[in-house]
């Protein structure tokens, strides 16, 4: 199980309002795990998990060559889906996952936690009732290890897995990866977006790039510059509005460590979590009360059409 399934699977247990009966990963060690906090379904094979008619929804946290498959089988065996982002390789896989989620009804949600971070959505309240005044110049930075970051568990040190560097299996390097958060969180904040450029960084020689810098312009006038990068191990996630009236700026707590139980809603040190927990209780409570997720696939789907366009428009660095 990864790191982030880690995290859904500590939240999950802590939910009211859900149950969580199953969970399918082709690890035996990982599934022995789950088994320890209770759950009674586990499964290596997750064709077995999906065909299971106790099961209403799914949480699909796997590499991005697999989300279209997976989300596609899910979706006609009636699952709602939380998806994690990006929502696909590109735009055509993005479509048919949308198409198909239509045509059988079932809800889709993509895993943009910043969206549920308590300084971010402070951030868009200020946007929204105009205390900053209007928003010429923002800034959006999102800096850390990437695939690089510390893998141990326990004291065993864990190889990164060889699809992180194959651009066939996932789309693109940081501007997918780190870069698809930045450009939601901006999307919700400034709407659409009319032109973007970008400037795409090698330092570590792979075939995909590790540094992006993006200059964004929204149809609402304002200008936004996005850096994402792969290439530190001390974590930066933070946005600085300019306002006509007023600046703002606000950080998204990083944090690398995952931890068990109550200390996970509790803690002040795991605050870096509580978003994950909000966009759980959120896509449940669209669930039971038949709502369409704000957070969308519609909504991701433009986020790869705009990162699209900065893999297109991109400048060189010298």
């Amino acid at each position: 199980m990864g790191y982030i399934g880690k995290v859904h699977l500590r939240n999950i247990l802590n939910l009211k309002s859900a149950e969580l009966i199953a969970v399918s990963d082709t690890s035996e060690k990982a599934l022995a795990n789950a088994r320890k906090t209770g759950i009674r379904k586990t499964f290596t094979d997750s064709h077995k998990l999906l065909a299971d008619p106790d099961i209403d929804a799914v949480i699909i946290a796997l590499p991005t060559y697999l989300h279209k498959d997976l989300a596609t089988e899910a979706a006609e065996a009636g699952k709602h889906i939380l998806l994690e982002k990006p929502l696909a390789r590109n735009v055509e896989e993005g479509k048919e996952i949308l198409s198909v989620t239509r045509k059988n009804g079932v809800k889709l949600m993509i895993g943009y936690d910043l969206r549920f971070s308590p300084p971010l959505l402070e951030l868009k309240e200020k946007i929204q009732n105009g205390t900053l005044g209007e928003i010429e110049i923002a800034y959006a930075t999102n800096i850390g290890a990437g695939p690089f970051s510390h893998r141990a568990e326990g004291s065993i040190p864990r190889p990164v897995p060889s699809w992180w560097f194959n651009k066939e299996l996932t789309g693109g390097g940081v501007l997918i990866d780190l870069g698809s958060h930045l450009i939601n969180l901006t999307r919700w904040y400034f709407g659409e977006i009319t032109d973007i450029k970008s400037y795409l960084g090698y330092r570590f020689n792979l075939d995909l790039e590790d540094r992006a810098t993006c200059v964004v312009k929204f149809a609402s006038g304002t200008v936004a510059v996005v850096n994402v990068g792969w290439f530190s191990f001390e974590s930066q996630l933070k946005v600085d509005l300019m306002g006509t009236v007023k600046h703002a700026s606000a950080s998204h707590i990083r944090q690398n460590q995952i931890v068990a139980g109550v200390q996970l809603l509790t803690t002040n040190s795991c605050r870096y979590y509580i978003p994950y927990f909000r966009e759980l209780e959120y896509f449940v409570h669209c669930i039971r009360h038949d709502l369409q997720p704000q957070v969308s696939g519609d909504d991701a789907l433009n986020d790869l059409v705009a990162i699209t366009r900065a893999y297109n428009n991109a400048l060189p660095l010298t």
